[in-house]
């Protein structure tokens, strides 16, 4: 098992920070750092200043949103990266959710499946470099009865096969994503409900696809807290507001993944009251109904010991890449998260 580290959205001030936990998570022999995108920062810039200022470690989009660019797009930015940085990037891929989609990028949020799915088969073809013409439910290159015609990416990417990640929650996307992508990117992932929530269909979209499991990155963002073992419960609140925001404020009522992967997680009554209050403006309310049992599933949390402990349950669980967020609003308590992270995987014996 490998390590990675999550910058997480930029332009809040923190740029210089975030530059330096890039850099010595590179010194300390990380795999990979992702950036995020929003309605804020952008990934592509993030990563290519990243890449510029680093030396081993891969820089990774976490997620490029599919709304936000044409497939044709992405291809031409990553194998740009791909090329800039020596060759060390890795493209994530993500639908977001209906309200940025629709409200951000004014792109209707239908078929997501349907819609990543020839997404990336576009952007495969057109690193490959082969003249690209599809026609398909939501692109059609070159347009019919028009002036364009085939034509092919001229920039070569430094490696003939960009790995290429897709973000997926649900059953039928961690499918999918088995069948047409190199790996997942994970959120809210505990090795105790991991067969169920996330390693039963990616395994089914693997056989799809001819494949097994074995070479398929599994590659969960983890939040981490590094503390005493009597302090778990202190540790836990720390991350209450995010769980609380994801199970109970992202997407909408009736959309919304991580709300119903807590309930896949057992967690039914639990996950519709943080909704309930999270949706009423309580988010207080929501936070303090987050279960200590879910936050202390989904983290980090606890003395290096503990946290080795529990890299173990990771690896056994199939990770293959385990993405930290170190909590922490200072450069020195992030880069101490990171040092603790490596020193924790040593002590797991699973690197």
């Amino acid at each position: 098992m490998r390590l990675g580290i999550n910058l997480g959205y930029w332009g809040a001030g923190m740029d210089q920070d975030n530059l330096a936990v890039a850099q010595e998570a590179d010194r300390l022999g990380y795999s990979v750092c992702w950036a995020a995108e929003a309605y804020g920062s952008d990934a592509p810039t993030v990563l290519s200043w990243v890449a510029a200022q680093t030396e081993r470690i891969d820089v990774g989009s976490g997620i490029f949103q599919i709304p936000a660019r044409t497939p044709a797009m992405t291809a031409m930015t990553a194998a740009t990266l791909d090329s800039l940085s020596g060759g060390r990037f890795r493209l994530g891929l993500g639908v977001s959710g209906p309200q940025v989609s629709e409200g951000w990028y004014g792109v209707k949020f239908d078929k997501p499946l349907a819609r990543t799915r020839e997404y990336v088969e576009i952007v495969r073809k057109a690193m490959s470099r082969e003249r690209l013409s599809h026609s398909g439910e939501h692109w059609t290159l070159p347009l019919p009865d028009g002036p364009g015609k085939p034509i092919k990416l001229t920039v070569h990417p430094v490696r003939e096969r960009v790995p290429l990640y897709v973000a997926a929650i649900g059953p039928k996307n961690l499918e999918q994503t088995g069948e047409i992508a190199d790996g997942a990117l994970l959120v809210f992932f505990a090795p105790e409900h991991a067969e169920a929530t996330t390693l039963g269909p990616v395994r089914a979209g693997r056989a799809k696809a001819g494949k097994e499991l074995a070479g398929f990155d599994l590659c969960p963002t983890v939040p981490m807290a590094i503390g005493g073992d009597d302090q778990i419960d202190a540790l836990a609140d720390f991350f209450r507001p995010y769980t609380a925001l994801y199970v109970g404020g992202m997407g909408s009522r009736k959309q919304n993944f991580y709300n119903k992967l807590a309930q896949r997680m057992g967690y039914e009554k639990e996950a519709a009251e943080i909704q309930e209050k999270y949706l009423a403006g309580d988010k207080d309310g929501a936070a303090a109904a987050v279960p200590r049992e879910l936050i202390d599933s989904t983290t980090l949390l606890g003395s290096v010991e503990r946290v080795a402990d529990r890299m173990r349950a990771y690896a056994e669980a199939g990770v293959t890449t385990l993405t930290l967020a170190p909590a922490g609003f200072t450069l020195d308590e992030r880069v101490a998260a990171l040092r603790a992270g490596v020193e924790a995987l040593e002590r797991s014996g699973t690197a």
